[in-house]
């Protein structure tokens, strides 16, 4: 086991320098930032004299080098626009991201797993076929239309839920939390929907295609055979079986929520990383674009890691095989 997750490590710690190398190259070497920190009106000495103060003025590689020495004692440079560190302004943003994905990503499981499960083993009945057929509608909605419907039905017309922002929120251990509040609840449970639905779908149909297959195998008929009953059958040896692919899919979920919810919070005005992405895309803030990239990457490789992990243990054969190659 030690050696599996030193190997996960090493394939993560490469992963992280193939993509410091990709994401500076791509934001540094595109766009002038000078053309919009700078009024139009501004002569050339005080154009320079930003250049200078940013340090554009330097060869793309010694640009790199600053930059990989700063990553490397975790400072990833200050913001154009704030004049503060990239790095701060993107965990501050964090702590509202992570909620919306957590939340979202539980609403996936709780929901997809058991309706998936049920679709699964009633298929041929009335039920499942409604399932199965309503899990298509999830996937064919774009997140930004569910929104603005949930918004006009639900904060418009019923005024039932607020429209936007994150609401109030309760500190912990100096971080601000919407969940610790019951009123930052309500301010949670529509963006978190909007951003759930399209998982909910994927998690059914993962559900109900192990949960089929798992009905085809033998131990289940011999189980079965034994007369052990249907609870104990599928809470058993169905449910276990089909949450190795749904840990997975839901383990790589977790990062496509966290780094994708631009719309999401966009939509509901929710003061998350993807606002704050938004807005340094358009003032071309470079340094709080690679900040929040190096972020993401960071995360997906964690998410990835502790994804292995599980699986692993829900799966002994995946550490196995990989020792014998």
């Amino acid at each position: 086991m030690l050696a599996f997750i030193l190997r996960r490590l090493g394939q993560s710690a490469f992963l992280l320098i193939a993509m410091a190398v990709l994401v500076f190259v791509s934001i540094f070497a595109i766009g002038d930032p000078i053309e919009v920190l700078l009024p139009a009106d501004a002569d050339q000495n005080e154009r320079e004299a930003a250049i200078r103060h940013l340090g554009l003025d330097q060869p793309l590689w010694m640009q790199f080098a600053h930059f990989v020495w700063n990553l490397l004692h975790g400072d990833l440079g200050k913001s154009f626009v704030f004049g503060s560190d990239s790095l701060s302004l993107i965990l501050g943003r964090l702590p509202a991201t992570l909620e919306l994905a957590l939340v979202a990503l539980i609403l996936a499981a709780l929901i997809g797993i058991p309706l998936g499960l049920i679709a699964g083993l009633k298929s041929q009945t009335w039920i499942g076929r409604l399932i199965m057929t309503t899990s298509i509608v999830g996937f064919s909605l774009p997140n930004f239309w569910f929104g603005i419907v949930m918004i006009l039905v639900f904060a418009v017309q019923l005024q039932w839920l607020p429209s936007g922002g994150r609401g109030p929120t309760d500190t912990l251990f100096g971080i601000e939390f919407s969940l610790l509040n019951p009123q930052g609840w309500v301010n949670l449970i529509m963006p978190a929907a909007t951003l759930a639905i399209y998982k909910v779908s994927l998690v059914i149909r993962l559900a109900y295609a192990g949960t089929r297959e798992a009905l085809l195998q033998d131990y289940v008929r011999f189980a079965r055979a034994k007369g052990l009953s249907s609870s104990r059958i599928i809470g058993v040896h169905i449910l276990k079986n089909i949450l190795i692919p749904i840990v997975t899919v839901l383990g790589l979920e977790l990062g496509s929520m966290i780094a994708f919810a631009v719309v999401t919070e966009s939509v509901f005005a929710w003061p998350g990383m993807g606002k704050l992405l938004i807005d340094s895309i358009a003032r071309l803030d470079r340094p709080v674009i690679v900040a929040y990239l190096m972020l993401v990457v960071t995360l997906f490789a964690l998410i990835n890691l502790c994804v292995d992990i599980l699986y692993s243990v829900l799966d002994p054969r995946v550490r196995l095989s990989e020792g014998q190659s």
